[in-house]
């Protein structure tokens, strides 16, 4: 996503005319590889973040997270703590 962005941004400021990036043209003989290499790393990043399992992995202990913090939650509401005890009662 970081890839994608820093593409927009370039884009954006050089329409805008704002920085180095305002000399940049358009020509396919001139400056258009610059605007397409963030672009082409982001399809790069993620190539190798579905192959490898990346993608996948940040899923699932994001899952995970949620499952122990609605676990924790649902426990406190039961008046339990989060090992399943029944907490102290004051008389």
């Amino acid at each position: 996503m970081f890839f994608v962005i820093v593409g927009t941004l370039i884009i954006l400021t050089n329409l805008a005319g704002i920085g180095p990036f305002a000399d940049w043209n358009w020509n396919i003989t001139g400056d258009l590889w610059k605007f397409c290499v963030p672009f082409g790393l982001a399809a790069i990043w993620w190539a190798w973040a579905d192959g490898s399992g990346y993608n996948k992995r940040k899923e699932v202990e994001k899952m995970d997270a949620r499952k122990t913090a609605r676990r924790a939650q649902n426990m406190q509401a039961l008046g339990m703590d989060v090992k399943g005890r029944p907490k102290g009662r004051k008389r």
